[in-house]
């Protein structure tokens, strides 16, 4: 969870030509499966794209994020570049001390190329027996390792052979087996 302190602060609204003034909040946020379900039912479209999120996108998925309760919507925008580069680093945390090699962070999809949504989070968490109470609570990178960490020992523990990985592995071990014996057959 990330809190942000909004200081009070007077804003400008266009629409009206007045200033009216923030009172000063503590927000809580929660980057979790619930936000990016929330979010993607409002904007009907993936949030873990790669493609740019416009301001209006952004602000509302920290709504989403909010655990505070009536939260005046004029709070979301009296955010301050330092509270956007905080959210975007708590967003960014791996939460997690695991890592897999050849990782690239920025990779938003699975190894299928799916882009994934919500929707098949959830079902992957169905699938591999992950309890939805707490884990849809978990921030959401936590939650995205121990889905891939599932895939991947799964991935490992049911892998057959092929007959030519069979044929290179005997290769390497009589091979070995020559140098450390000093023969030639």
């Amino acid at each position: 969870m990330l809190k942000l302190e909004i200081e009070e602060r007077e804003l400008f609204d266009e629409r009206t030509n007045e200033f009216h003034t923030i009172k000063p909040t503590i927000i809580t946020l929660e980057h979790s499966l619930i936000s990016v379900s929330k979010w993607e039912s409002k904007w009907h479209k993936p949030f873990l794209d790669d493609k740019p999120k416009t301001n209006e996108e952004k602000l509302d998925y920290i709504r989403c994020m909010s655990l505070t309760q009536s939260v005046d919507p004029d709070v979301f925008k009296a955010l301050t570049k330092d509270d956007m580069i905080a959210i975007d680093a708590y967003i960014e945390d791996p939460y997690t001390a695991t890592w897999f090699s050849g990782d690239d962070k920025k990779k938003k999809s699975n190894r299928r190329g799916e882009v994934q949504t919500n929707e098949l989070i959830y079902y992957y968490m169905i699938k591999l027996g992950i309890p939805l109470e707490p884990c849809q609570k978990w921030h959401l990178n936590r939650l995205l390792t121990l889905i891939r960490v599932f895939t991947e020992k799964d991935r490992y523990e049911n892998k057959k052979m092929t007959r030519a990985e069979i044929a290179q592995r005997n290769k390497a071990l009589n091979e070995a087996r020559r140098a450390k014996l000093h023969s030639k057959g």
